[in-house]
């Protein structure tokens, strides 16, 4: 078995067993009332990351070093695994909380709305997004040149397999933080994990319907693997508590966008003369309500 298909194996078993937690907890059948439209964006988005953004960025970024800069192939291969695991949060994570933050502007927006549609948390949502989002991020691009560049195919499996276990449980309708809460023993580590890692309560919080109850913070909350970012930068809001509504309010207002203008705007638009989902149309604002 090579990494990527440990890799790949590791993965399957996170996302089984994070599915499992939230039937065992009964969080799934209480929270999640998803639609045929949801079900629908949930699996293709997900299916097109796996089939075709990851593998197209790594065959592009290769294929073009290869043919241009084939003296570079492979010269950092005796990099320590702990240099390359360092540099893949910088060139992958780091990147990827900027681009998070950057997609809740104006202008990308239309490419990140469809993960706020869901009016659920859950794994099955954890990749959903616009197919143009995932070609245009930084990270995976990013990655694939550093695989060119020699980082081990082990370093960036171990890497890859960390982040998307932490990333599926902070969407995870069972809330696997929320026990260790109560303990009082554990506040001391809580209180490191939950600035170290994104967790359910710092990333739900990101979802909420509103800021207004002073736990959302759909205007940050950005990380992704590492919360790190958002404490350094200034956009972590800490609470320990959980939003009561997820979603977006001009959906609620107007109802759901369909599945193939949220997958594949700008090409596909809404009808909507409200929605982000179409040229000249408005983002709803609750500070504007």
């Amino acid at each position: 078995m090579d990494a990527s298909q440990f890799q790949n194996m590791l993965i399957g078993i996170a996302i089984a067993g994070f599915a499992l937690m939230e039937f065992a907890s009964r969080r799934y059948q209480t929270t999640v009332q998803a639609t045929a439209n949801d079900t629908k964006l949930d699996l293709l988005v997900f299916i097109s990351v796996v089939a075709i953004s990851q593998p197209l960025a790594i065959l592009v970024t290769q294929t073009i070093g290869q043919n241009w800069f084939a003296q570079w192939q492979g010269v950092w291969a005796d990099w320590p695994w702990w240099a390359m695991f360092g540099v893949l949060l910088l060139g992958d994570d780091l990147t990827q909380y900027l681009w998070h933050r950057a997609s809740h502007s104006p202008l990308l927006w239309p490419l990140h709305r469809a993960h706020h549609s869901a009016q659920y948390m859950s794994v099955r949502m954890t990749f959903r997004n616009n197919f143009f989002y995932y070609l245009m991020m930084p990270g995976l691009w990013i990655a694939g040149v550093l695989l060119f560049l020699g980082f081990g195919g082990w370093v960036y499996a171990l890497y890859l397999t960390i982040k998307i276990t932490i990333i599926l449980g902070a969407h995870c309708a069972w809330r696997w933080d929320e026990p260790l809460y109560k303990i009082k023993a554990l506040h001391p580590v809580m209180w490191v994990v939950e600035r170290t890692i994104s967790t359910p309560a710092t990333h739900w919080a990101h979802h909420a319907l509103t800021n207004k109850d002073g736990i959302g913070n759909y205007t940050g909350n950005f990380g992704n693997m590492l919360f790190l970012w958002d404490v350094i930068f200034g956009t972590a809001h800490i609470t320990r508590k959980y939003p009561e509504h997820i979603g977006l309010m001009d959906d609620r207002i107007h109802g759901q966008e369909h599945w193939a203008q949220q997958m594949f705007y700008p090409v596909i638009h809404s009808k909507r003369a409200d929605s982000a989902l179409r040229f000249g149309g408005t983002i709803y604002d609750e500070n504007k309500q």
